[in-house]
């Protein structure tokens, strides 16, 4: 609990009904993305990872820049890294060079299941947030989301953030 006994800066109506929409909408956003990787068995954290991975050289990453990059506690990551791995979609494996840390490798199989479901997540992305959007809006808000981020990092107020920053 915080000491600091000043007085908020309260939102006013417009910026109060505006933190509801982002609220209401971006719950509905997951709920629907993560809804939409049902018909392949796949949570959308357990997609968000193996995606991260398919962008990365040499398919693999140490273990705290993935926790870093879909914002994921230690043991929550530990634990969808293990379901990916029962799948036999990812591997972990000592880091080169520093065999302390660990890296999570997307697999060959791994490689065919992203391509498999990457049309339903993109599919399911553009038809329940890009298309509602103006173009000009939607780039808009990938910048106000990034400056959200950068300010969150600043403060170093998000914790599985800071654990994940440990881990490197």
């Amino acid at each position: 609990m915080s000491t600091d006994a000043r007085e908020p800066e309260w939102l006013d109506t417009e910026e109060q009904n505006a933190w509801r929409e982002y609220l209401r909408a971006s719950r509905m956003l997951e709920a629907v993305l993560d809804n939409d990787l049902q018909v392949h068995g796949l949570q959308l954290s357990e997609y968000e990872i193996i995606s991260v991975l398919s962008d990365a050289p040499g398919l693999r990453l140490r273990m705290s820049e993935i926790a870093e990059a879909v914002v994921q506690s230690r043991s929550r990551l530990t634990h969808t890294a293990g379901r990916l791995e029962k799948r036999g979609w990812v591997r972990r494996e000592a880091c080169v060079g520093d065999r302390r840390g660990v890296e999570l490798v997307l697999t060959e199989a791994g490689r065919s299941e992203i391509a498999r479901m990457a049309p339903t997540h993109v599919g399911s992305v553009r038809n329940n947030f890009v298309s509602h959007l103006a173009r000009e809006d939607f780039l808009a808000l990938g910048r106000s989301m990034a400056a959200v981020s950068r300010g969150i990092e600043g403060t170093g107020a998000c914790e599985e953030l800071r654990e994940a920053q440990k881990l490197a």
